[in-house]
């Protein structure tokens, strides 16, 4: 297994050990798959190559690049449901909070 795979389940356990909370956790989640996809934004258009070789070294691209990489078939397909439903509780907290400060 990659460094990826192992730095993704330090975090996530890390953030749900912290956290304690549904929303906390799922929080945590959406957001380390923004911090990556930033990451890779930054990669690919910051035009330094020893930056973009240390982050396609040591960070994934997404939370779905890294399942797809290490899993396929049917286990590949619930994990990509399982990302799915949290970030789909990630926009019901995030519209309730923005419709809440209205």
């Amino acid at each position: 297994m990659g460094f990826d795979v192992f730095l993704l389940v330090i975090l996530i356990v890390a953030g749900v050990c912290f956290f304690r909370s549904l929303s906390g956790s799922v929080y945590f989640v959406a957001s380390l798959d923004i911090f990556f996809r930033i990451l890779t934004f930054i990669r690919d258009h910051l035009g330094i190559e020893e930056v973009s070789r240390f982050i396609r070294t040591y960070f994934p691209e997404s939370i779905p690049s890294i399942i797809y990489k290490y899993t396929d078939g049917i286990f590949s397909t619930i994990l990509m449901w399982v990302y799915v439903i949290l970030f789909i509780v990630f926009l019901f907290y995030t519209v309730r909070i923005l419709w809440h400060k209205r």
